[in-house]
């Protein structure tokens, strides 16, 4: 019963979102320039509440009693409840009303809820600013029929696996960036198990030291395909929950 929405693979290279998006940076850059915050980034330098409180603080001159940096995933969550609580209100969002953005799709870095966020803001706060007009992004809502935990189930056939297969090398490129690392080809890249790792290191916050796993495998028992995939579902899957 679990229902998702992904973003297009092909929208995401949309110029006219690109555009937006670039637009949405240089907006918060600009407003935030005299507090020294600077941001590249609208999925990974927002997630924390840190941009959105200094954004409200200046834009809705509201001061709250909140830690200025949050570095557990717990805390960050109880700033952002904290902060979308007055933007909700000062962008007129009552309760029970249909949103497009909530403090668990902030937090999980969703691109769509966050433009939706800052797009409002931007409206609200000034209005005079002048957006790129008429951008559409294609979702795709997801729904989970039945539990299974072989990669060949009913959601991962026919048309759904290849834009399922882009979605997850979309997340994967998006947590590996910090590292300077890029995934093309995840049959050979993730063969080794090393990428994997990295990865897994990125998304649950340790380190795992270099001599504890094999940089270049020696045999075809350390590189299992089949068992990445399944792996890495599983993190796509627990990191982009709605």
């Amino acid at each position: 019963g679990e229902k998702r929405k992904l973003i297009q693979p092909t929208s995401l290279k949309d110029p006219k979102l690109e555009n937006l998006k670039q637009a949405l940076v240089d907006w918060i850059n600009k407003t935030l320039k005299a507090e020294h915050i600077v941001i590249q980034s609208l999925e990974e330098d927002l997630y924390d509440g840190l941009v959105l409180h200094h954004l409200l603080a200046r834009l809705g001159n509201v001061k709250l009693d909140v830690e200025e940096i949050a570095l557990t995933g717990s805390s960050q969550l109880r700033k952002l409840e904290a902060v979308m609580k007055e933007l909700d209100k000062m962008l007129g969002v009552e309760d029970g009303c249909p949103i497009k953005w909530d403090v668990k799709l902030i937090h999980n870095k969703d691109l769509l809820a966050t433009v939706h966020l800052l797009v409002a803001m931007a409206k609200a706060f000034q209005p005079e600013l002048n957006l790129p007009p008429n951008v559409k992004i294609d979702v795709v809502t997801v729904e989970v029929t039945r539990a299974e935990s072989n990669l060949r189930s009913p959601l991962l056939t026919h048309s759904l696996l290849n834009f399922h297969f882009q979605a997850i090398l979309h997340f994967v490129n998006q947590n590996m960036a910090p590292l300077g690392l890029q995934v093309a080809d995840m049959d050979k890249q993730f063969a080794d198990g090393v990428i994997l790792l990295l990865l897994i290191g990125q998304l649950e916050g340790f380190f795992i030291p270099l001599v504890d796993f094999h940089l270049t495998p020696a045999n075809d028992a350390e590189m299992d395909v089949a068992a990445t995939l399944k792996v890495l579902y599983a993190l796509f899957r627990k990191h982009k929950r709605n």
